[in-house]
């Protein structure tokens, strides 16, 4: 049911205004017209587009969890796709769609985004009481395993227990702990870990479970199809077991590269705009310069200059600066503006023609962070095999770093994405990024 709640949904929303087009064309117009065969037929789907993408922006169908976030969140979509649309006809300076359609189509959506809500919920819920998890692990990545399974889940999921080795292994010849254990507890999903996995006794006994119909994943296996990551116990051990897209299939590479340089021509009007915006804010909030760049470390550990609007007090373009906080005091009230929209970044768009960054990739960090975690974790290098990007895996799935410990749970992230490079992937993550803009504060 989950799954078919956003199709349902936007089912509805073409349903209600192409529906509404007929109806206004056939009986309202004065004189009646053919709505197929007139240029409202384009702009109707343009709206369609319009409402389809407000209502993912916004989360919906499955991110709301109570009654008043799913209706915050449908009338925002509703209103959000009418004023884009309204906007559109100003600037064209001609009636496209009538406002029987769009304001109709807009009041009607709301109960239709909250039904598709419940139905998300419904089939949600139900998913999370399926997928049943027990943990045979002795491995500090299980022990947080709860925490990440309530904070970043991909696929729903219930953590029944972690049991330590020794007590899921036999102790007498004939016993079997993990069976009684997995059976008493409803069990759907049984995890092992490598120490486990190594242990005859209880792979026995897993093989058991799973010719009743059980699902067994290794740990890692768990965290990449039900977290979206690597746990830390394997990204030393896998660093090199995996081929990279950008780096082993060319054709990819190549796509990936034409499809930035596209994405950055038509941003780069956007730039224009936001420039004259950003100094009338930074003459009222913000006084300084206007822009701000700093070295960062890119593909093949080569270094590049970034830039971005500027969002804190002046300080040396180069200096070496500590990690950020989300409440950092350094903001200005105008740069905290910029944060929360995102438009500071906007910027990077010299950087993505330029080659040093893609749309989608690790994001760089500063040269003396990244000799600390080199030293730190013998494989961070990995990630500079590729080209870093304006946003990435780990920055949906996790957001903001703001200490070493951020970075290593992002890392986690981002072996996820090096492993499962590819143009899907890639635009799943573009279009997690539009949701997280426009339904989430800023850095």
């Amino acid at each position: 049911m989950r799954r078919a709640a956003r199709p349902l949904l936007y089912l509805g929303i073409a349903g209600v205004v192409l529906g509404l087009s007929k109806i206004h064309a056939r009986y309202i117009a004065d004189p009646p017209y053919s709505f197929h065969g007139s240029s409202r037929f384009a702009w109707a789907i343009a709206y369609i587009v319009l409402l389809a993408l407000a209502a993912y922006g916004v989360g919906l169908p499955d991110l709301p969890r109570t009654t008043r976030q799913a209706l915050l969140s449908s009338i925002a979509a509703a209103a959000t796709g009418a004023v884009a649309i309204s906007l559109v006809q100003l600037v064209a300076g001609d009636a496209l769609l009538p406002r029987f359609v769009v304001f109709g189509a807009a009041i009607l959506l709301i109960p239709w985004f909250l039904f598709c809500v419940g139905f998300s919920t419904d089939g949600g819920t139900r998913a999370a009481g399926r997928d049943r998890v027990l943990v045979v692990s002795d491995s500090a990545s299980a022990s947080v395993l709860r925490q990440e399974i309530s904070r970043s889940s991909e696929r729903p999921a219930r953590l029944v227990a972690v049991v330590p080795v020794v007590d899921a292994s036999p102790s007498v010849p004939g016993e079997l702990p993990l069976v009684v254990r997995a059976r008493e507890d409803h069990v759907t999903v049984l995890v092992l870990d490598r120490e486990a996995q190594a242990d005859t006794m209880l792979v026995s006994q897993a093989a058991a479970l799973h010719s009743d119909g059980m699902r067994v994943r290794t740990l890692s296996l768990f965290y990449e199809e039900w977290l979206g990551m690597l746990p830390v116990s394997e990204l030393e051990r896998v660093s090199l077991l995996f081929d990279i897209g950008e780096l082993h299939r060319g054709r990819y590479g190549r796509v990936k590269r034409v499809v930035d340089l596209v994405l950055a021509v038509v941003a780069l009007p956007f730039l224009a705009m936001t420039l004259v915006v950003v100094t009338i804010g930074n003459l009222m909030g913000n006084r300084g310069s206007l822009m701000y760049s700093q070295m960062r470390v890119g593909k093949n550990n080569e270094q590049f200059r970034i830039y971005k609007f500027r969002t804190m007090r002046d300080a040396p373009a180069d200096a070496a600066t500590e990690w950020t906080a989300e409440d950092d005091p350094r903001i200005t009230g105008f740069g905290r503006v910029l944060r929360i929209s995102h438009l500071d970044e906007l910027p990077q768009v010299i950087n993505i023609l330029k080659g040093d960054l893609a749309v989608v990739g690790p994001r760089p960090e500063q040269p003396h962070y990244v000799e600390e975690l080199r030293q730190k974790l013998p494989f961070y290098d990995v990630r500079h095999l590729v080209r870093p990007g304006l946003t990435g895996w780990a920055q949906v799935k996790y957001g903001y770093a703001g200490d070493e410990s951020d970075a290593l749970e992002k890392l986690q992230y981002e072996f996820y994405y090096l492993r499962h490079q590819s143009l899907g992937l890639d635009v799943r993550i573009v279009g997690r990024t539009i949701r997280s803009v426009l339904g989430r504060a800023g850095r």
